[in-house]
């Protein structure tokens, strides 16, 4: 069941698509023509599978449970029979996009347990060497047999496009200079690791937020209600995020030289 949305050149188009496929998905339930209902889903479904890889494959690697035993298709096949059963309660396409959301989370809420951050990593995230940050980075990009993790092995090319740049975390005019000395010493490649990294040991909250707002480009009340929580917790959880991740660039790299 994989998708790709390389035919969407932006986030809003793809999200334009999901809007308008809602009228088309009642007429079709209404048919009882299930099989073109599934159809038409399917061809929405690539952003929120990233979603669920994002969250799956951070619960992977913290050890809640193995590689073997869910895969995104899991929730996916199950997310089918939700939309099919529940659609009549969105009352409007224009609450579509997030409700897939909304039952998204309900799905991964269900199989994924909250799990503990590592408040270690935030008391010392000022005080860590060089290489104690390159050995983090070595240590993330391994299993828990200390083999190598290839995204090969997750089965789903709809994770690999989740990246993260600069412009997700320093966001002020003032601040463009910086970004360009980073981007200068780091690269893309190492940025989006470092993030990915410093993403791995925020609390869950934290890190669903961020990735909300940098990857799926959803508003800070549209957040709000899909994590049920205010507008404000949801402010601050973006705000510390991004906070945190600027400390750990200015810990980990100088760009003073």
């Amino acid at each position: 069941m994989k998708t790709s949305i390389s035919y969407f050149e932006t986030q809003t188009e793809f999200r334009l698509f999901v809007t308008k496929s809602f009228s088309s998905l009642v007429e079709l339930k209404k048919e009882a023509n299930q099989t073109s209902f599934n159809e038409l889903v399917l061809k929405i479904l690539p952003e929120i599978r990233k979603y669920v890889n994002q969250r799956l494959n951070t619960a992977i690697k913290k050890g809640h449970f193995s590689k073997k035993k869910y895969k995104a298709d899991d929730i996916i096949d199950q997310l089918f029979i939700t939309i099919y059963d529940a659609i009549d309660e969105v009352e409007s396409e224009s609450n579509f996009y997030l409700w897939l959301f909304k039952k998204t989370n309900d799905l991964l809420e269900d199989v994924i347990v909250e799990e503990e951050f590592n408040e270690l990593f935030f008391k010392n995230i000022d005080d860590y060497s060089k290489l104690e940050w390159d050995e983090m980075q070595e240590e993330f990009s391994t299993d828990g047999d200390g083999d190598l993790m290839l995204l090969e092995e997750l089965d789903d090319v709809a994770y690999k496009q989740v990246e993260y740049n600069l412009d997700h975390v320093f966001v002020e005019n003032d601040e463009k200079d910086l970004v360009d000395k980073l981007d200068m010493q780091l690269g893309e490649d190492k940025v989006n690791e470092h993030i990915e990294l410093v993403l791995h040991n925020m609390p869950a909250a934290m890190r669903i937020v961020f990735y909300l707002f940098t990857n799926q480009k959803l508003k800070i009340e549209e957040i709000a209600e899909i994590q049920k929580k205010s507008i404000p917790e949801i402010e601050k959880l973006l705000s510390n995020a991004k906070k945190v991740i600027q400390r750990s660039l200015f810990n980990r790299y100088s760009v003073d030289n």
